[in-house]
């Protein structure tokens, strides 16, 4: 029942300092004046306008990591690299900001129009070899901002070898094209240099059970349901009493289950766990039994799971902004 404001949490001496630090090297490697600013707030994002990172308040305490795990069951930032990704992706964000890059005519023509309104969802192309592959599920297909933040990413990390990785993918021209951008600007000073700070932690004055309340809401509010004659494919005829209740299979699997569906998909573990809990729910009130064949509704379940999320992918890690 802490409100955010009042948990005393800074990014001084915390494990996202150091990696902070790691971040500017690597910018000052490239020969780039350009330092984004950070800040803890309650997610990842970077501000329409502000060459700055937000940076989840959870990440500075082991015990607040321990806790959004238990809660949504995964967090985004989890590990070194994962954390230097976001950082790379979210840095993307603050420089073009800085620079009013999306204002170019240029790089309207490589990426697309920024002030493009962001999907609800997309559907990327998995083969496509026009952007480059760096967060998990084809992002950079998501909106041409995203597109320009993973470009950048990749362009960033030494260790990318992007000029051999991209070779002959059409991704390789935008790649050239932040290389070369890079290269004009990295002596200038930027144009916006605000140090703002949007919906900074001090200034949060939910609760920390507020705070998990809101954010299970909203992954609870349309997550997918199976219906009653999709069960019945997947555990046809099975309603002899010597077998075991199907919900009886689905919780002996449902850690591969979680697993192997989030992999594929870009959905939250707590909202593919909601949809499990949903079908143990009703595969006992339609009293439906294991099948003779096991790995057949194994296989079965990890499909139907799959497509059911795979329609489209939900757009956005946290807020992403342009």
């Amino acid at each position: 029942d802490t409100r955010l404001c009042d948990l005393g949490l800074t990014l001084n001496g915390s494990k996202m300092q150091k990696e902070i630090k790691l971040l500017w090297e690597e910018l000052a490697n490239r020969g780039l004046r350009f330092r984004p600013h950070f800040w803890l707030s309650d997610c990842w994002f970077c501000p329409d306008g502000v060459p700055g990172i937000a940076i989840p308040f959870f990440l500075v305490h082991p015990r607040l990591m321990r806790l959004e795990k238990a809660h949504m069951l995964e967090f985004d930032g989890s590990t070194t690299e994962s954390r230097m990704k976001l950082l790379r992706h979210e840095a993307a964000h603050a420089l073009a900001n800085a620079y009013r890059l999306h204002l170019r005519q240029a790089w309207r023509r490589r990426f697309g129009r920024a002030s493009r309104v962001y999907p609800e969802s997309y559907l990327p192309r998995p083969g496509s070899r026009s952007y480059v592959i760096h967060l998990h599920h084809w992002y950079a297909q998501s909106h041409p901002a995203e597109d320009w933040a993973e470009t950048f990413a990749v362009w960033l990390d030494a260790r990318s070898d992007w000029r051999s990785r991209y070779q002959n993918w059409p991704a390789l021209k935008k790649l050239e094209y932040v290389d070369a951008v890079m290269q004009e600007i990295r002596a200038t000073r930027p144009p916006v240099h605000t140090r703002k700070q949007v919906d900074a932690l001090n200034s949060l004055t939910l609760t920390v059970r507020e705070y998990f309340d809101q954010k299970q809401a909203r992954l609870r509010a349309d997550f997918p349901r199976f219906n009653e004659e999709q069960l019945r494919q997947i555990f046809p005829g099975a309603r002899s009493g010597k077998r075991e209740p199907a919900s009886r299979q689905i919780r002996k699997l449902r850690e591969e289950l979680l697993t192997t569906v989030t992999a594929w998909t870009s959905e939250s573990r707590y909202r593919v766990n909601l949809t499990l809990d949903h079908m143990l729910v009703r595969v006992d009130e339609l009293g439906l039994r294991t099948t003779p064949k096991p790995e057949q509704a194994r296989v079965a379940l990890v499909a139907a799971l799959v497509m059911l999320y795979m329609g489209s992918l939900r757009s956005g890690i946290a807020r992403l902004a342009i």
